[in-house]
């Protein structure tokens, strides 16, 4: 086995995890809506999830542990993907924001700044914002 062929099991290792905290999110509610399916199908090719790896992680997304990007603007990546699933169910409720917490905590963000993260994460994707303006609007928080 070459160091690349490591490198691309970790990255689909690393993709299939975070794959499987979306659809934690999607299955808070104990189903997955016709919005939330969409998303999960884009997501999935986005990611490169097979369709077998898509049905066994819908099929035991528990399993899957959360792997915490390094990278700061890595992880806005993830949470913007996160808030995203949520915004898509249109009920924002706070069993699922309770979720995204959690989440934003395993991501690696503070504790203390959790639920003021989450609720500008929201806040961005529901009013439309794309990936650069996320982040932009993430880091600046503070300012």
């Amino acid at each position: 086995m070459s160091i690349s062929d490591l490198y691309d099991n970790e990255f689909r290792k690393r993709n299939k995890d975070h794959f499987a905290a979306i659809v934690r999110v999607a299955m808070s509610d104990g189903f997955i809506s016709y919005e939330e399916k969409n998303f999960l199908d884009r997501l999935a090719q986005k990611l490169n999830i097979s369709d077998e790896d898509f049905k066994k992680i819908l099929k035991d997304y528990l399993s899957h542990p959360i792997n915490p990007p390094v990278s700061y603007d890595h992880r806005l990546e993830r949470l913007y993907d996160l808030a995203r699933m949520v915004v898509v169910d249109n009920i924002q409720d706070e069993e699922e924001k309770k979720l995204l917490r959690k989440f934003c905590v395993a991501l690696g963000f503070h504790a203390i700044n959790v639920k003021y993260i989450t609720d500008k994460a929201l806040e961005l994707v529901s009013q439309g914002h794309g990936l650069d303006e996320f982040i932009d609007g993430i880091k600046n928080m503070n300012q």
